[in-house]
């Protein structure tokens, strides 16, 4: 999979499926739309319409099922009929599954997706997950030769057109930052340190125009970013705080995204067990999904300004490491006990997300990390868990969630009853709750909007993608797709506008003495 090249057609052209292996997959539903003559010219001679109309007559999705058309060179795979109001309608993830179990194996094969247009979006960043880049298997070093998947939309319903070339771009763009992230997640800490991590940005913003502001090394300490030079001091590679900036003439407000890169985590001194290591190179998983999106977002066109912070450390073990009972000064002037230096997440992000506050004057910041392992048990492995300041975001994190396919799930936001978790005797606060049984997700989402305060003015979102990050022992690129819809509305590419859900009408006026107090927070809405 790793030497794929995966392209975005309007029509992949007519082949047999002995020169080029063919999967035609959707819901049965939408299968049984298409007419014989859109999928004919992939299939013939070896399989003729009874042999096709025979297939369709035998899959019984329960919830997906999948019927050989012609050997191993031709197949058809069907989508759950149904999905439940907080699954998306794409069925984004049944779909990455099929494409890795049905494609038949070739040089040059390919997909034709067939769904509605609002499902377009989805699929694609599905259909890319299917397909990671990073690989070190010996035989895949020495094959030098690029293996072509082309993709094809056929559109069912409404607006069943074929796709203008500006959504095919959007489209490429978007899996390019979805493989970018997973690439990175899948990549070990020997090849993705924080000087690696570097790279990876710098040559994200030459592509784009735009030179990364990086502090580094002691500067952290100096400038007062306790948090990311305390959790990265002991590492070989000294930690950093860099950013890409986007500022576009005429834009009307600041959006800063946040992401915990943690390029490897042993737990520092207070150290993890030999199970629950291994895996940790993906503890950098929400900033490479703001590296992904933010790549894809300013290719398409965004109109106002976007910040991509990334907050980078190993958080490594050695004598200048990290002691439990130490007290940081973190960027935002509090103080913090460390009781537990496994919780470093939200140390380095409570840095970022107050430079995004006080350096870059962010009207809106998010947050994206791999925080805590509790995340998967508040909201399961497909669905990231979501905490913001504002009951309007929250409910469009869910929405933007079920249009992009990277799922998305409200934590309890609640601060005067939980964040007394991190009550501390010497300093304003401990890093670590006081009872692990207490809503831990959202105690450790609470300590990074505590350094904003739970008075500030602007959009809070804490998205903690600890579970989705990976699917088995591979990196899924969560957190692109879902981050190019959310923002979606800002942007100038009309796919994006589409499948964003705060465009104008998709949520519920806030009366006018509301809007005049907090008008620069709901801009975007």
């Amino acid at each position: 999979m790793a030497n794929v090249l995966l392209e975005f057609k309007a029509s992949a052209g007519d082949s047999e499926p002995q020169n080029r292996p063919v999967l035609i997959v959707g819901q049965l539903a939408n299968l049984q739309q298409i007419n014989w003559t859109q999928v004919k010219g992939k299939l013939q001679p070896v399989v003729t319409k009874e042999i096709w109309q025979a297939a369709l007559s035998s899959l019984n999705p329960n919830p997906t099922d999948s019927c050989p058309l012609y050997l191993s060179h031709a197949a058809v795979a069907a989508l759950p009929s149904r999905v439940s109001r907080h699954n998306s309608p794409s069925s984004a993830h049944f779909l990455t599954r099929l494409v890795r179990t049905c494609l038949p194996a070739g040089n040059n094969r390919c997909i034709v997706m067939v769904c509605e247009r609002s499902e377009v979006f989805a699929s694609a960043c599905a259909i890319s997950r299917a397909f990671p880049l990073f690989t070190r298997r010996s035989a895949s070093s020495r094959r030098t030769e690029k293996k072509h998947v082309a993709v094809e939309f056929v559109s069912v319903g409404q607006d069943n057109g074929p796709l203008e070339v500006s959504t095919l771009e959007c489209l490429a763009n978007a899996a390019d930052g979805v493989r970018l992230a997973a690439r990175i997640v899948d990549t070990p800490c020997s090849e993705m340190n924080t000087d690696d991590f570097l790279e990876e940005i710098k040559a994200v913003g030459n592509g784009l125009g735009i030179t990364p502001t990086i502090i580094r090394g002691e500067e952290l300490k100096q400038k007062g970013f306790g948090g990311i030079y305390g959790v990265g001091k002991a590492a070989q590679h000294p930690p950093a705080l860099a950013v890409l900036s986007h500022t576009p003439s005429g834009a009307t407000q600041t959006i800063a995204w946040v992401g915990k890169g943690i390029v490897y985590d042993t737990g520092g001194l207070s150290i993890k067990g030999k199970t629950t290591m291994p895996g940790m190179k993906r503890d950098c998983g929400g900033a490479a999904a703001i590296l992904g999106a933010f790549k894809a977002t300013v290719k398409q066109g965004f109109k106002d300004n976007l910040h991509a912070v990334f907050c980078l450390a190993e958080n490594s073990v050695g004598p200048t490491a990290t002691r439990p009972d130490d007290i940081h000064t973190l960027y935002s002037g509090k103080t913090v006990e460390i009781n537990n230096t496994d919780a470093e997440g939200r140390l380095v992000l409570s840095d970022g997300v107050v430079y995004a506050s006080k350096d870059l004057s962010a009207d809106i910041i998010l947050d994206m990390a791999t925080l805590t392992g509790a995340q998967g048990i508040s909201t399961g492995k497909y669905h990231a868990a979501v905490m913001t300041n504002s009951e309007q975001w929250e409910a469009a994190c869910v929405r933007a969630g079920r249009s992009s396919g990277d799922l998305a799930h409200p934590l309890v936001y609640c601060p005067e009853l939980h964040f007394s978790e991190f009550t501390s005797a010497v300093a304003d606060m401990k890093n670590s709750v006081a009872d692990r049984e207490n809503a831990q997700s959202s105690c450790a989402g609470l300590f990074i909007g505590s350094h904003l305060g739970f008075d500030w003015p602007g959009i809070w979102v804490h998205v903690d993608i600890a579970s989705p990050v990976h699917a088995g022992e591979r990196a899924t690129g969560f957190g692109v797709a879902m981050l190019l819809s959310l923002f979606g509305q800002a942007s100038e590419d009309p796919l994006l506008n589409s499948v964003s859900p705060l465009g104008a009408g998709t949520v519920k006026p806030a009366s006018e003495d509301q809007m005049g107090r907090d008008c620069k927070r709901r801009r975007l809405i």
